[in-house]
């Protein structure tokens, strides 16, 4: 089983960017580059910065992103359903509201 650095190092090979451009952006030496591809425990950081430049998605070959994907996703469904609860209950208030307004005049 490969591990994050050789992962990385076969997908920017892949790719065809240079390690020169590579190392240029992420603000590192090009010994840090190739230093990185022996690294077994990459960051999940470098790793989604790596992939916005390259323009590749990781999510597939680095099994930690699964998780935390799943987390987002929940996150997200659950913040909709939140939103929503709060909006129904805001329009029932000021409906509410409106109607004791009537009342008053």
């Amino acid at each position: 089983m490969k591990h994050r650095g050789e992962i990385i190092k076969e997908v920017v090979y892949r790719s065809g960017f240079p390690i020169t451009e590579l190392a240029k952006r992420l603000n590192k030496s090009r010994r840090w580059i190739y230093l990185m591809f022996e690294n077994s425990n990459v960051s999940l950081d470098i790793v989604l910065q790596i992939g916005k430049i390259i323009h590749y998605d990781f999510t597939e070959e680095i099994k930690e992103f699964n998780p935390l994907q799943k987390v987002l996703e929940t996150s997200s469904l659950e913040f909709d359903k939140d939103a929503e609860y709060w909006k129904n209950k805001y329009l029932k208030l000021l409906e509410e509201y409106n109607e004791l307004l009537k009342k008053e005049k």
